[in-house]
């Protein structure tokens, strides 16, 4: 192909290139912003269909919201009340039994590991490594040390208050997209031809409904497992039985291996030393074995059937996707997502290849 102005094209080429650095830029700028924005509408979506089911009750929709978002609080709301309180209690009370031992002078670690490592490593020159690590306690400049504890804990609190301000950002505006959902739908299919509008309204409504199913669904495999969790660890005498069911309620919302994950962590947590004991470590870990078949194959699907079902490997495929992209929320949302195209490809791409 012959060019008869290479300025031109030349000119065209480096603005397109500099529109394109301009737009990643952009993006990399507002991600913070555009998180916000799709963390509140797969929010809204998930509780779109209580709203719906409000609708259908005869309760208007402003109404309709305002109850669901209410609920929802509510419920955050009460767990951190349950688990905070027994935290600081548990804390106030280890603070308390260190500083009981610390004050009669009957605990001293530093003899206890000396003669631990005396008689288990009799070939270890055991003086000349307490001298060593006196010398490198003696030679830390504790002043640079304190700065840099001072500068961390000062960033920790301005990513709490940070993640805090953020958590209210997401709620306003699930809110205004849960009030305005029918509006923005109505708005997005607005763009579409009329000759087309009738079919992207139809997979637009199945994409929405699948997201919200999903997120009611995989909610109320958390509540199911969280209230169990509880029933089951105080029966057993399990160490913080509150504080393992939040645990469990919070992992069963990850898909795929969030039950195995929590599972494990409270299993571990019951063989801590003065807290739980071999024998609840393995009650507990039999009963996770069995609760985690009967998850996948009783309640899961009774629970998830409405939502679109997706193949395990495109499940794991879009999870460690969505979560090297987004973290955690990446790989909860990557899974609705992956539902959407598998809609879009059962019912548009293989029906118009089958017609020619």
């Amino acid at each position: 192909m012959k060019i008869h102005n290479p300025f031109r094209v030349a000119l065209v080429a480096t603005l397109g290139v500099g529109l394109g650095l301009l737009l990643i830029g952009s993006v990399q700028t507002l991600s913070t912003i555009l998180l916000y924005v799709g963390t509140a509408l797969f929010l809204s979506l998930g509780l779109d269909p209580v709203v719906g089911w409000l609708e259908r009750r005869k309760l208007p929709r402003w109404a309709a919201v305002l109850v669901t978002i209410l609920g929802v609080l509510a419920a955050f709301a009460g767990i951190i009340l349950m688990i905070v309180p027994i935290i600081v209690q548990q804390i106030s009370q280890l603070v308390a039994q260190i500083t009981e031992l610390v004050e009669d002078g009957s605990w001293d670690p530093v003899s206890e590991l000396r003669q631990w490592m005396t008689e288990n490593f009799p070939q270890l020159a055991v003086d000349d490594v307490f001298e060593y690590v006196q010398e490198w306690l003696n030679s830390l400049d504790y002043s640079q040390i304190g700065e840099q504890v001072g500068g961390s804990i000062i960033v920790i609190g301005g990513a709490i208050l940070g993640g805090l301000a953020g958590a209210f950002i997401v709620l306003i505006l699930t809110i205004y997209f849960t009030a305005s959902t029918p509006s923005l739908k109505r708005a997005v299919y607005q763009l579409v031809p009329a000759s087309k509008r009738e079919r992207f309204i139809d997979l637009g409504e199945q994409i929405t409904d699948s997201v919200g199913y999903f997120v009611i669904g995989q909610l109320s495999l958390g509540v199911i497992n969280g209230v169990l969790s509880a029933i089951f660890l105080s029966i057993i005498q399990a160490p913080f039985p509150a504080v393992l069911a939040v645990i469990a309620f919070f992992f069963s919302i990850i898909p795929l291996v969030g039950t195995l994950t929590g599972s494990t962590i409270i299993v571990l947590t019951c063989l801590i030393p003065g807290l739980g004991s071999p024998q609840t470590a393995l009650i507990a870990a039999i009963y996770y074995l069995i609760y985690m078949q009967i998850e996948a194959y009783v309640i899961a699907p009774r629970i998830m059937g409405r939502a679109v079902s997706v193949p395990g490997a495109v499940v794991v495929i879009a999870a460690l996707a969505g979560g090297s992209l987004l973290g955690l929320l990446g790989a909860l949302v990557a899974i609705p997502v992956a539902a959407s195209i598998l809609i879009i490809y059962r019912q548009v791409i293989i029906p118009r290849q089958n017609e020619r």
